[in-house]
């Protein structure tokens, strides 16, 4: 994957497949709040999501209280979205779905 930003049509395309993410003003960011039961699972959530990111040297902005992660992706040598950060996303949708939220 490249640092290539994407353009409008491509951003509209990959949100589609990522229902729960909503996009900045500015179109150079993603943001999601993950919900879980307890704080266990949301840092478990976080351990999984943390050794993805270091293995595609893209990591989040993020933010945890209790139960609750706030998550902001974006490529900043890119200045924007790109696909690293449509992966990611997904990847952590599909973790988050495969646990008890």
């Amino acid at each position: 994957m490249t640092n290539t930003p994407l353009d409008s049509d491509e951003i509209a395309t990959a949100l589609n497949q990522l229902p729960d993410w909503n996009i900045n003003a500015d179109s150079t960011a993603i943001h999601r709040q993950f919900k879980f039961k307890t704080f266990k699972s949301a840092f478990a959530f976080m351990t999984m999501a943390a050794m993805k990111a270091e293995q595609m040297d893209h990591h989040p902005e993020w933010a945890n209280v209790y139960n609750k992660v706030d998550v902001t992706l974006t490529t900043h040598d890119a200045s924007g979205l790109t696909q690293l950060d449509m992966t990611l996303a997904a990847f952590m949708d599909k973790t988050a779905a495969g646990m008890s939220q």
